[in-house]
């Protein structure tokens, strides 16, 4: 191959495969190169054709297999050999998905590429725990946060947990769990009532899916009761929460006589 390829920045959506979008899928499956992240159900990869090369660039906080500059040199070496390339990732790839630093390493080069955005583990996983993150009556704005909170500017810091606590309806923290005594914490400080609501749904979407609800004031000592919370997980604080008790669909559904799990 002679002529520049091109890149696809595909978010492989929340876990379930039927979630990625037709477009996502239509790159799959002309795709010569998929770089795919730990996210991403392994079960996409059957829509790749069977010669494409898969190569596993997966993130644990404390192991990386590849780096994010080697992703990035990864993906312009393969499509400046003249491959269709897919950086599969999971959920969406403009939310925490470090998609504008691959996209500008690509840009420098002139490599041409395609933003293809996926659905996020942020409402995703909520609505699958029967938690829409907007509700008439109980929220009407929402914000999504990482759950890796730098505290190296601390007048900063206050301000944004200000305007999280008393600004915001709903708030979705990104793989948090770590750091949740650190963010109930400091929403309490600053104004956020310690009975609002909040949910921990981990491994969202999949057969897998784990809810544990509480408030904040003591979501860490129900949290401590269920090991079968670990990341992926997304922590939702807010009013909203409180619908899941009457439209808990889908972990009523895998639960045998239909009873929602850890309410």
């Amino acid at each position: 191959m002679s002529q520049t390829g091109k890149v696809y920045l595909v978010g492989a959506g929340p876990g379930d495969p039927k979630l990625i979008t037709v477009k996502g899928l239509e790159c799959l499956q002309q795709a010569d190169v998929v770089v795919y992240d730990r996210l991403a159900n392994p079960a996409l990869l059957e829509h790749a054709p069977e010669t494409a090369e898969r190569i596993y660039c997966g993130k644990l906080p404390d192991n990386h297999t590849l780096k994010q500059e080697k992703i990035n040199e990864l993906l312009a070496e393969k499509a400046l050999a003249g491959n269709v390339v897919v950086r599969l990732k999971g959920g969406d790839p403009c939310v925490f998905g470090r998609v504008g630093e691959e996209a500008e390493h690509l840009a420098r080069l002139g490599i041409p590429f395609e933003i293809v955005p996926g659905v996020t583990a942020g409402i995703a996983a909520p609505a699958y725990a029967g938690i829409p993150v907007t509700h008439r009556e109980h929220g009407s704005s929402f914000a999504v946060v990482t759950g890796h909170l730098r505290e190296d500017k601390p007048e900063l810091a206050t301000e944004k947990w200000r305007a999280l606590a008393n600004g915001i309806d709903t708030v979705a923290f990104y793989m948090g769990v770590a750091n949740l005594p650190l963010i109930r914490s400091q929403l309490i400080l600053h104004g956020r009532d310690p009975q609002t609501p909040v949910a921990v749904i981990a491994w969202g979407t999949l057969p897998q899916q784990t809810t544990v609800t509480g408030t904040l004031s003591d979501i860490e000592e129900r949290l401590a009761e269920n090991s079968q919370i670990t990341n992926p997980a997304i922590i939702l604080v807010g009013d909203v929460v409180q619908l899941r008790e009457r439209i808990n669909w889908f972990e009523s559904a895998l639960t045998p006589g239909g009873t929602a799990v850890n309410q």
